[in-house]
């Protein structure tokens, strides 16, 4: 069953789900903050309320962001594939000695940020493995090479597992390498590196991966130090829904204290050519009830908290490449209106229109 958004007004839609789950959904659309055993129940409701859900979620979304959608206009600059860290659900990195090993020049880099500008971007962002040989001056020397080519470019860079591998190579502080990188430029983090923030299984996905205390402790001075963040999870691989929920109130309960994610980010994972699929221990990534379940969730668990959802690049169809005028054209399809933003959602330009 693939639920939609019902053709009906939210109280009716709630009327048609079961009674626990119509209660839930009630204190949603009240505003109300849902606790984490409310967010389980939901995560695992029976299929025959989904539409109800997804219909109420929908409402929450016109209340808190309006019909809006909007997109930045960026570029991703993925620095080197070479990486130690050796994450079963990857299937981007490799060895220093492999055929289709890879590591930019700082040019290199420059060069591709600069071209973005002239294109349009008003972001690039900047992510790459973590090679064995990384001097500790690398992040800052990327920092300094994109702002000597294109000094107005918005930088979003560098997860907190590199920002950690940074700390490592440099033997700084936290504090001060952050900002260090952020008095050369940088301008936002992304909070990837995420997956799931549970440590057992996180064991499981990459044993050489930062834990959910160093995560958070990247994040919080990151965003005390005046650097705002995304906030991401990655699912459809191990984890339950009891995950989800958790992930949720984790990043809800930040944001409460720092106010510094922008967005939440829902990474569905990709299983292709990944060790852990390859080894049995994974899903084929999420289903589509759970791609619904788990936007409806981030509405209903963060709303008022972090109202922004992001949506990620569709990399088996989607090519390297999308115009504005496609944005525009597929969000006039849903009767939408397109608008371009900063990467921390100023908007910049409102394109007129819906499609009939």
């Amino acid at each position: 069953m693939v639920a939609t958004v019902l053709p009906c007004d939210p109280d009716t839609a709630v009327r048609s789900a079961s009674p626990m789950i119509a209660r839930i959904l009630e204190r949603a659309l009240e505003g109300r903050e849902l606790s984490r055993e409310e967010g389980l129940t939901l995560a695992e409701m029976e299929p025959e309320s989904l539409g109800a859900f997804v219909t109420v979620a929908d409402e929450i979304r016109r209340r808190r962001v309006g019909d809006l959608i909007t997109y930045v206009v960026n570029r991703n600059i993925n620095f080197t594939n070479i990486c130690i860290i050796g994450c079963k659900f990857c299937a981007f990195s490799t060895g220093p000695n492999a055929a289709d090993a890879y590591d930019l020049s700082f040019e290199e880099i420059a060069r591709r940020a600069a071209e973005a500008w002239a294109r349009g971007a008003t972001e690039v962002c900047v992510q790459g493995g973590l090679p064995r040989e990384l001097e500790g001056s690398h992040y800052r020397d990327i920092l300094r090479a994109i702002k000597r080519a294109t000094p107005e470019i918005h930088i979003h860079a560098f997860s907190p597992m590199e920002v950690v591998y940074g700390v490592e190579k440099t033997g700084m502080p936290l504090a001060d390498y952050l900002a260090m990188l952020k008095a050369e430029g940088l301008g936002s983090l992304p909070g990837t590196a995420a997956e799931i923030l549970d440590d057992d299984v996180r064991q499981l996905l990459s044993r050489k991966k930062v834990t959910v205390t160093q995560w958070v402790d990247v994040i919080t001075t990151a965003h005390r130090l005046g650097i705002p963040t995304t906030s991401t999870m990655m699912y459809g691989h191990v984890e339950q829904p009891i995950h989800w929920i958790n992930q949720l109130c984790l990043l809800r309960d930040l944001q409460k204290d720092t106010g510094g994610f922008t967005e939440f980010v829902p990474l569905g994972f990709v299983h292709f050519n990944t060790q852990l699929f390859q080894e049995g221990k994974s899903r084929t990534g999420p289903t589509v009830e759970e791609h619904l379940k788990v936007h409806a969730l981030a509405r209903l668990m963060l709303q008022g908290v972090i109202d922004n959802i992001q949506v990620s690049w569709v990399k088996a169809t989607a090519g390297e490449y999308l115009p504005p005028e496609e944005f525009h054209a597929r969000i006039r399809e849903l009767g939408r209106i397109p608008a371009e933003r900063s990467t921390t959602y100023k908007l910049l330009k409102i394109f007129p229109g819906r499609a009939n």
